[in-house]
C-alpha cells in the first residue's frame, strides 16, 4: 500500500487560524479539537486519514488544497461545490452525519478558541522545490536535528523553536498563536467533523473532468482543508500521461512516460506527508487532470507497462523529466541542491556523430555560445522552446524579486552577471547587482522560481541597453532526466521504450519493484 503512513482515524480534526506574534500573518498550522489535542513544537500532527478505497496501491492526491483558507484572514471563503456525474453522492463525516444528493455544497465558518494555543518554530525557506527543501532537511538530519517539510505557500522546512540551529542555516523565528478554528458546514446549518468521506458511484464532476474517487475532505497543516482523491496508481496514470507528454505521442514514448510517472509517484509518495496525503495535482508534483478523458492508445501504453518502474539499488528512482533539454542533459545537481546520482549526468542528447563535433564542457561560455547559436542535430530540436529569447527590464526584474521576497520595493537592478555554470552550461549562480551596491544571488532552481519568464537556466545574458537585458537560451524545464520532445523523436525513429529509458537513465534497472 503506497499510503502506509496514514492509519485509521477515530477522533476528528478541526483546524485553526494562526495569529503571528512578531512576524507577518502568513503561515498557518492546524489544531485539533481543543479538548483532545496534543500540541507539538512546530505544528499540529498530520491528520490520520482512513484509507477508504479497497483497491491496492492507492495514492492520496490533493485535488483541491487550502479550502477555507480565507476564513483564516477574516475573509469570506468560497464554498466547496460537489456535483455528481450520475447517481447520488454519498457524504459521511466522522460523527455519523450522512448526506446523499447529486449536488452537495460545503461552506466554511470560524469559531474562537477558549484556550488559544501557541506554536514556536524556526522557518527555513522558502525553497523553489521540494527537492531543495528535502536536501536541507537531510542536512539537518545528519546533524541530529529533526525537521518537517511543509508547503503553506512555498516549500519550507520547520524546526522546533526550542532547538538551536547552526548559524549556517538561515532561519526565521516564528511564534504563532492559534486563536480560532475553521470548520466545514453542510447547507450552512450542519457542522461537519473531519475527516469526511465522499463516494461518487458514477464519478465526481470537477473542473471539466470526471474523477472516480473515493474522496476524503480532511484537515491540513495550515488551518485549512483539502479535497483528496484515493486513486489506484494505474488509474492515476490516466490523468498524468496525456497531460505530461501529449496524447498524440508515439506509443513507445507514451509507454516511457507511463513508466516514469509511475516510478516518480512511488519515489515521491512522502511529498505531502505533513498534510496527510501523497501528491498534489499541479507542477509541484505531476500534472493530474481528468483521468476519464483517456484514449485507448494511452490506456494500452499504461496497461502494457503495468507495475513496471525504474530502480537503482532496488529502490524506485526519482525519475525527473521535462519538455526539452535544448540538446544537452543536465546533472541533477545543476537543477537542485541535491547530490549527484549515477544515472543523471551531463551528456549531449543527439546522434553520436553530432555529439563528437560539440566542444565540452559547456561551462566554458565560448563553447556554450557556439552551442546555442549553431544549427543543432539534437534529439527533439523541433520543440518551440528548443531555442528561445527573452528580454527583461529592470522594473520587471525588481518586481519579481520583490514578489519572491528577495528584496524590498526600493531595490533596482543595475547589472546581471552569471557567476557559475554547471558542465551542461546551465547557470547555477546568478548575481543581480543593485544600484545602491547591494547584491542578490539566485541559485539553481531559485533562478526560474524568481525570474519566471525564463524557460530554463541554459542561457547567456547581455545588456542590450541600460536597464534592459537579453537572455538567449535553450530548453524548457530543468533539463535533468528524459526530454519528452527527445523521446518523441526517438520513438518516431523506431526506438523501443526500453532503449529510450536506457538512453535517458543509464545504469538503472527496468522491471517490477523487488
Amino acid at each position: 500500500m503506497i499510503k502506509s503512513y496514514l492509519p485509521a482515524q477515530k477522533s476528528f480534526f478541526i483546524w485553526g487560524l494562526l495569529l503571528f506574534i512578531g512576524v507577518p500573518q502568513v503561515n498557518q498550522v492546524s489544531i485539533a479539537n481543543p479538548r483532545e489535542v496534543k500540541f507539538f513544537g512546530t505544528h499540529q500532527a498530520p491528520p490520520e486519514t482512513p484509507l477508504i478505497s479497497s483497491e491496492k496501491n492507492v495514492l492520496l492526491v490533493g485535488i483541491k488544497p487550502y479550502l477555507g483558507k480565507e476564513i483564516i484572514n477574516d475573509l469570506k471563503s468560497p464554498s466547496l461545490s460537489l456535483v455528481s456525474n450520475g447517481r447520488n453522492l454519498i457524504l459521511k463525516d466522522a460523527d455519523g452525519v450522512i448526506r446523499k444528493a447529486k449536488e452537495i455544497n460545503i461552506g466554511w465558518r470560524a469559531q474562537q478558541l477558549l484556550n488559544p494555543k501557541v506554536f514556536v518554530r524556526h522557518k527555513i525557506g522558502p525553497f523553489a522545490s521540494f527537492e531543495s527543501a528535502e536536501r536541507l532537511a537531510n542536512d539537518l538530519k545528519d546533524k541530529g536535528i529533526k525537521s518537517t517539510i511543509a508547503h503553506p505557500f512555498d516549500w519550507e522546512v520547520w524546526v522546533s523553536g526550542d532547538i538551536e540551529i547552526p548559524p549556517s542555516f538561515k532561519s526565521t523565528y516564528q511564534k504563532i498563536k492559534v486563536s480560532k478554528i475553521v470548520f466545514p458546514y453542510l447547507d450552512g446549518k450542519i457542522a461537519l467533523k473531519g475527516p469526511i468521506s465522499l463516494h461518487a458511484p458514477d464519478g465526481l464532476r470537477w473542473e471539466k473532468g470526471i474523477y472516480l474517487g473515493p474522496f476524503s475532505i480532511q484537515s491540513d497543516a495550515y488551518g485549512s482543508w483539502t479535497l483528496v482523491e484515493h486513486v489506484p496508481i494505474e488509474r492515476y496514470l490516466n490523468g498524468v500521461v496525456p497531460y505530461e507528454i501529449g496524447a498524440s505521442s508515439p506509443e513507445a514514448a507514451l509507454a516511457a512516460q507511463a513508466i516514469l510517472a509511475r516510478t516518480w509517484a512511488m519515489a515521491n509518495s512522502h511529498r505531502f506527508k505533513v498534510d496527510g496525503y501523497n501528491l498534489c495535482r499541479d507542477t509541484q508534483c505531476q500534472v493530474y487532470k481528468d483521468p476519464s478523458n483517456v484514449s485507448l492508445k494511452i490506456k494500452t501504453a499504461i496497461e502494457k507497462t503495468s507495475g513496471k518502474i525504474l530502480t537503482w539499488n532496488r529502490k524506485p528512482i526519482n525519475t525527473v523529466y521535462h519538455a526539452t533539454n535544448g540538446g544537452v542533459m543536465a546533472s541533477v545537481d545543476e537543477a537542485w541542491s541535491i547530490n549527484q546520482v549515477p544515472y543523471s549526468q551531463t551528456r549531449l542528447d543527439g546522434p553520436k556523430q553530432w555529439a563528437r563535433s560539440v566542444d565540452l564542457p559547456l561551462s566554458n561560455e565560448k563553447y556554450l555560445k557556439s552551442f546555442l547559436f549553431s544549427e543543432s542535430e539534437a534529439f527533439g530540436s523541433d520543440h518551440p522552446l528548443f531555442r528561445w529569447e527573452r528580454i527583461l527590464d529592470s522594473s520587471k526584474i525588481a518586481k519579481q524579486l520583490n514578489q519572491a521576497q528577495k528584496v524590498s520595493s526600493s531595490f533596482f537592478p543595475n547589472k546581471i552577471e552569471v557567476v557559475s555554470r554547471g558542465s551542461s552550461g546551465r547557470v547555477t549562480l546568478l548575481k543581480i547587482e543593485g544600484r545602491t551596491g547591494s547584491d542578490i544571488f539566485l541559485k539553481l532552481d531559485d533562478i526560474r522560481r524568481v525570474l519566471r519568464a525564463l524557460p530554463s537556466t541554459l542561457f547567456v545574458v547581455k545588456e542590450i541597453k541600460e536597464g534592459k537585458w537579453l537572455f538567449s537560451g535553450g530548453g524548457f524545464g530543468h533539463g535533468a532526466g528524459m526530454s519528452q520532445s527527445g523521446a518523441i523523436e526517438l520513438a518516431k525513429n523506431g526506438w523501443t521504450t526500453k532503449q529510450i529509458l536506457a538512453h535517458y537513465y543509464p545504469k538503472t534497472k527496468y522491471g517490477f519493484l523487488p
